[in-house]
């Protein structure tokens, strides 16, 4: 069966986890944890808490991957930061940024997404990838894949491939991961 790129596949991750995603954690673990967020989302904040303890309970155990899904009716700076985040990934330094973004979510806006930008590349490169929206299809294909997935909220979770309906605490997350790795 082919699929057009609208197709949905409502419960199951669309497109499998690649070389162009950005993972922490063993390729080989067990249990694979995709997320699609929003760095302006409140909910992502606070999953991101669960997620960074997750990784330290299961280190073994789970390989975490971030894909951009920015909700930019409700988040106007969603897309930048996401955008400012694959500009940083391309020098090495995607989680720094992923990181930064999720702990100064107050300081989400332009000025001070470059004044970040200035700091990873103080030649401007990243300013000027921003300026010229240089990874803005990047941003688009994760949201695509997202909408493929069912994905229609953030901060949605994917286990080994299928969609975790359940919470984001701590404790829930855990839970799904010791079932998926049963």
């Amino acid at each position: 069966m082919t699929t057009t790129p609208f197709q949905i596949e409502t419960g199951r991750l669309v497109e499998p986890v690649n070389q162009d995603d950005h993972t922490r954690g063993s390729d080989g673990a067990p249990v694979t944890l995709v997320e699609y967020g929003d760095y302006q989302c409140p909910f992502c904040g606070r999953a991101y808490g669960s997620v960074e303890a997750l990784l330290a309970e299961r280190p073994d155990t789970v390989r975490f991957v971030f894909r951009h899904f920015p909700l930019t009716d409700l988040h106007p700076h969603a897309e930048l930061a996401a955008e400012l985040a694959e500009a940083a990934g391309a020098r090495g330094q995607f989680w720094r940024v992923h990181d930064w973004l999720f702990t100064h979510q107050d300081e989400i806006d332009p000025p001070h997404l470059r004044e970040v930008a200035g700091l990873i590349e103080p030649t401007g490169a990243v300013a000027r990838d921003l300026d010229q929206r240089e990874y803005a299809d990047r941003i688009h294909r994760d949201f695509i894949s997202g909408v493929r997935s069912g994905v229609n909220g953030t901060p949605t979770f994917y286990v080994n491939g299928l969609r975790h309906d359940g919470g984001y605490s701590l404790p829930e997350l855990l839970r799904a991961v010791d079932t998926a790795q049963r």
